[in-house]
């Protein structure tokens, strides 16, 4: 049987929370939010910086030591969330990346398969939606 896309959204939110809890400590992110489409998985963990690393991240230099930690405990930390995913979705996972966003202490883990992913965090709270399009570039 299938799983379908909520459902499997779901199950690595649920991974990507203990992930993070087993990583950080007792530390946990606000909230969650999951976008899979096609060969990319995003994972978004709002306000997931512990109260010292948003203090820290107040000055550009602390932004960046915050930044570059959390680069580093990803990548070499992100194994079981990698094997975790495949179990959930069945694919494996080629390429993944974290980027910290320090003002709002957001932190994005992009899992891909080759592509090219660009997140912008917005400064408010909207609906969450998939779309996709296949498009050709005019020659």
């Amino acid at each position: 049987m299938k799983t379908s896309n909520s459902t499997m959204a779901k199950q690595i939110a649920q991974a990507a929370i203990a992930f993070e809890q087993r990583r950080t400590g007792n530390h946990h992110p606000k909230s969650v939010t999951v976008v899979l489409s096609e060969g990319t998985l995003v994972i978004t963990l709002h306000e997931a910086l512990s109260p010292a690393e948003k203090a820290l991240s107040q000055t550009a230099a602390g932004a960046a030591k915050v930044q570059e930690f959390h680069r580093q405990l990803f990548a070499n930390s992100s194994d079981l969330l990698r094997e975790e995913i495949k179990r959930i979705t069945g694919m494996d996972v080629r390429e993944a990346t974290a980027e910290i966003e320090p003002a709002s202490g957001a932190v994005v883990q992009a899992f891909t398969t080759g592509t090219v992913v660009q997140v912008f965090l917005l400064g408010g709270s909207g609906p969450t939606e998939t779309w996709s399009e296949s498009a050709t570039a005019d020659r």
